[in-house]
Parts: C-alpha cells; sequence; structure tokens
C-alpha cells in the first residue's frame, strides 16, 4: 500500500469502510432492483401543500438540456446516461430539477417524468443514491405545486424511496447521507404509513447534529454545500411546518436552519456573492437572497453565532471586507470537497471583488481539477513545490495541514501550521488589520532554506500592473519586503462549472520571510 493511500484510508471511519466492502460484495451477488412489492395505492397518499420555495435554476427548453454551463438537445428520445459531459451532468439530468424551473410547463413535466418510468429499473445513474434523493424530493415538490394525484407516479415515488431505504450512502456520510434522509422525510409525509418515518429520524437527528457545527456552518466548509444543505432544510420546515406532520422533527430543522442562515449571512460578501472557497462554484446552489427570503416566507428567523469552529474569520472594514481561512480543510473522514488553501484569504473593496480565489470548474479527474485544489491556486504560501495538504485525484486527500497556536486579537489574526513539517518546515502566518490596509506576515521556520512562493489572485474585473516594486491593483497598492522576485502572470479564473477567465495573478518568491503590505487606496482604480 502506497503511503499516500495509507494517509487517505487511515481517517476514514470504521462504518465507511464496513458499507463500502459490503455494498460491492452485494452487488456482485445480485443487481440492484427497485423494490416490487409493498406498492402504495392512492388512497394511502397523504395530501400535501407547500409554501413557495425557491425556484430552481433554468435549465430546459424543449428538449435541449442545459447544466453546468453544457447544453445538449435529446431528439426525439432521451438518453437518461447521456455521459458525453461527464458524471455530474448525467447526474443532474436524472435530478429533475427542471420539473421546477419558473414557468416549467406541468404537461412537459408530467410527459419527461412518464418518459422516465418506461425503464426505471435499468436507469443505471438515476438509481444511485444521491440523484434518487434529489428526484424524489423534485417529483414531490412538482405534484404537490400542479396538485397532481397519479397513482402511477406515487407508485414509482414510493418504490425509489424504497430503493433508497435499501441503499443509503454510509460509505460516504456527509452531505449525501443528509440528502438521502430529507429524501426519505418528503416520502415519509407522502407516504405516512410507509417505513420510512423511524429511518428518517435517525438520520436527521444524528447527521444534523454532527454536520452542523456550533458557529453554523456545514462542515465540509463549503459555502456552496452550505447553500444546498441550507436550502434543503427550509424545504423540510415547509414540508412539516405546513402540513403539521412529524411535530418532533420540525423544531431541530428549525434551530439549525437559523443559525445555518447566521453563518452564510457572514459568510456572504457586500455584493451578494459567496467566496469561491472549497468547492465552490456560481450559479448551482440558491443564492443568499434566495434563502433570506425563502426563511422570510417561512418565520424562520436568522441567529448569528460568532465564526470559529469552521475556521473563517471575517474581517469588516469602513472601506474592505476579508475572509480568512485559519482552519480544518474538512472533517477527517470526508475531505472530498476540500482545498489545499490553509491561511487562504480573499479581499473585497469598496463592495467589489479585488483579491479571490481560483473557484471551481470541474469534478472530472483532470490536471485542472487537481490545479483548483492546489496549494498554487490559492492565495497563500507553497513551500518547496509542495502541497500544504495533499489533494489528489478529484476527492481525495492523504495529509492535511492542521493549524496549531492560534492567537487572535481585535486586529491580528496568527498562527503557523504542520502542512511542511514533514520537510522540516514550518509556516506562520500573520495578519494585521486597520481601517485602511491588511499586513501579512509569512515566516518560513526551518533548520534549512526553502524555495517558497506566496501567490494572489485578482478578480478578472481588476486591472493590474506592476509599477517599480509595487502591484497597482484596482483600489489597492500591494508592496512586498524581503521578497527575492516578484511576477505577474495570467491564471484562468473559474467562477462557473465550465468556465474558465483570463484573470492576473502574482508571485512571490522568498527564502525565510515575507512582508506583504495591501494597502487601500481612496479613489478607485478598478
Amino acid at each position: 500500500m502506497s503511503r499516500r493511500l495509507f494517509h487517505t484510508l487511515r481517517y476514514l471511519k470504521a462504518r465507511q469502510i464496513f458499507y463500502r466492502v459490503y455494498y460491492l460484495i452485494r452487488k456482485k451477488l445480485r443487481k440492484p432492483i427497485l423494490p416490487l412489492s409493498e406498492v402504495c395505492c392512492a388512497a394511502k397518499v397523504f395530501s400535501l401543500v407547500l409554501v413557495e420555495p425557491v425556484p430552481r435554476q433554468h435549465s430546459l427548453s424543449g428538449r435541449c438540456f442545459t447544466f453546468l454551463n453544457r447544453a445538449h438537445d435529446f431528439s426525439p428520445e432521451i438518453d437518461w446516461d447521456f455521459s458525453c459531459y461527464g458524471k455530474l451532468w448525467t447526474y443532474n439530468l436524472n435530478y429533475f430539477d427542471f420539473l421546477n424551473q419558473q414557468g416549467a410547463d406541468k404537461d412537459e413535466g408530467l410527459q419527461l417524468i412518464r418518459e422516465y418510468l418506461i425503464d426505471l429499473p435499468n436507469r443505471a445513474n438515476g438509481l444511485e443514491p444521491y440523484p434518487t434523493s434529489l428526484r424524489i424530493i423534485n417529483w414531490v415538490k412538482f405534484l404537490v405545486r400542479h396538485q397532481i394525484q397519479d397513482e402511477q407516479i406515487n407508485q414509482a415515488i414510493y418504490r425509489q424511496a424504497l430503493h433508497l431505504l435499501n441503499n443509503l450512502e454510509y460509505h460516504l456520510l456527509g452531505n449525501h447521507l443528509l440528502e438521502n434522509g430529507f429524501a426519505l422525510l418528503f416520502a415519509a409525509c407522502l407516504f405516512p404509513e410507509g417505513p420510512f418515518s423511524l429511518k428518517v429520524e435517525e438520520i436527521l437527528h444524528a447527521e444534523l447534529g454532527e454536520q452542523i457545527l456550533s458557529d453554523g456552518s456545514h462542515f465540509e466548509l463549503s459555502p456552496m454545500y452550505h447553500q444546498i444543505i441550507l436550502d434543503r432544510l427550509l424545504d423540510g420546515v415547509n414540508l412539516l411546518q405546513t402540513n403539521r406532520l412529524l411535530p418532533n422533527l420540525l423544531p431541530l430543522l428549525r434551530d439549525k436552519a437559523s443559525i445555518m442562515l447566521g453563518w452564510l449571512q457572514q459568510m456572504t460578501l457586500a455584493n451578494g456573492e459567496i467566496p469561491l472557497v472549497n468547492d465552490s462554484a456560481f450559479g448551482i446552489a440558491s443564492t443568499t437572497s434566495q434563502l433570506m427570503a425563502y426563511a422570510g416566507r417561512l418565520g424562520v428567523a436568522t441567529l448569528v453565532c460568532p465564526l470559529v469552529v469552521s475556521g473563517y474569520r471575517k474581517i469588516a472594514k469602513s472601506s474592505y471586507e476579508m475572509l480568512i481561512d485559519v482552519g480544518k480543510i474538512g472533517p477527517d473522514y470526508l475531505p472530498g470537497h476540500a482545498h489545499s488553501d490553509t491561511f487562504n484569504f480573499v479581499l473585497s473593496v469598496q463592495g467589489r471583488s479585488l483579491i479571490v480565489d481560483t473557484g471551481t470548474s470541474t469534478y472530472e479527474t483532470s490536471a485542472r481539477r487537481l490545479l483548483e485544489r492546489s496549494t498554487a491556486a490559492h492565495n497563500t504560501v507553497q513551500v518547496d513545490g509542495l502541497e500544504q495538504s495533499e489533494v489528489w485525484g478529484s476527492f481525495r486527500v492523504a495529509r492535511r495541514a492542521k493549524v496549531r497556536e492560534l492567537e487572535e486579537g481585535d486586529d491580528v489574526i496568527r498562527g503557523w501550521h504542520d502542512g511542511y513539517c514533514r520537510v522540516g518546515a514550518r509556516h506562520t502566518r500573520e495578519f494585521e488589520f486597520t481601517d485602511e490596509s491588511v499586513r501579512i506576515y509569512d515566516f518560513i521556520k526551518s533548520a534549512k532554506k526553502h524555495d517558497s512562493i506566496a501567490r494572489i489572485h485578482f478578480h478578472p474585473d481588476v486591472e493590474v500592473a506592476l509599477e517599480g516594486d509595487f502591484i497597482v491593483a484596482g483600489a489597492a497598492r500591494i508592496s512586498f519586503s524581503h521578497s527575492d522576485s516578484v511576477i505577474l502572470r495570467e491564471y484562468s479564473y473559474a467562477p462557473e462549472f465550465n468556465t474558465l477567465v483570463p484573470a492576473k495573478m502574482v508571485e512571490v518568491r522568498f527564502f525565510d520571510s515575507l512582508v506583504t503590505l495591501i494597502a487601500i487606496c481612496k479613489v478607485d482604480r478598478f
């Protein structure tokens, strides 16, 4: 076993390993099929109502589906296992989010569902637990919105819920298992006499208790996934509160939604956007403003708790705001959406993005995926060309950096991480804040010299120039002390999936120490 694989597997929970082996053996022994028994009848279906949820992204026009900024026209027959654009695109096709896009036609939606049912037991990708979960939720929302009672569709939802119950994603855990739980919640409310309620309560109590941290963050530490899970929580509140079902669960869902709203409110920048840290991209999740409005319709209050356990810190001054990452990369047993980005930061000036995270454009195993997760793609320091945290594959991490001796004052944040201790180096970073500047101190403590590079990535809309010893970037003037060289380079900013935008970055080479001064100018040069 390679060292990298060992350091990847050692963090897994015993439950994950057991279910990976169990599902693998079971798959070899029998083909996973939908249950044919215990099919519901229309008389057992509870008639639901819902407050208007957030509409889904517009992704369907005629027979043309657009997901992740890639479109495909299916004529005359839809290939539900279409794979030319990668696994995530295929998953999106099977989610059926498009049923609930604004202006979606009822009859067209019913036609698509009926086409899907023709060969339901053989939907290779669609019957995987995650797309099954989202499809159940979307079908129920669609039926409720249009007040449709269709016995064939109800039976299909019931069968898929039974299938999901038998294939819960205990081998993955995290947001996948939580989505499984919410899908079963919708099934439990639609079919009160079905076998779903006990499992729903077990999953949601356990997973929400673990996954939603005390400062309101989702423990995978991706603002995008935080928005996705919060959206689902609000759907759960909507379902239980509006229909007066499963009253024991409602307080839990409302409380978790409240603190998630508070975390999201603090993390959202002045321009209304989330920072693209870890696996985050625009155009996937409901926006912060949409979620706040949805919570308002449901009467869910926003509870703001100080940013602590998530590891993010927000510094807001009169002319700028900075978000800093001084925490873990994510849960030890589930780092799939984590990046190698300890001590990374983003900066907005006068409500406009100036220094940004590179973003996420793909989940496909590729050089681009590896780059976007790498230390070099973030506003932090790389030593000897190594990764702080050993990201590999699409969703794997071996050894990972941990922040030590974190100290925080009114205008100072300081700490060091152990990601480079394997080569005898310790990286300490200190941030000092005034109303008009940020000073960053980087120290590499080691018995020998190391080649270190600090990088800063600018938003594509920012005009950047190297003027003597200074970088002039929009409304900021940046200088470096003790640097060996300062080089301005091109990089590709990834604000959305399958979208790359040319932008500028600066690479600063140094050895023992570096001081970076970001002075905010009074004149806006964006």
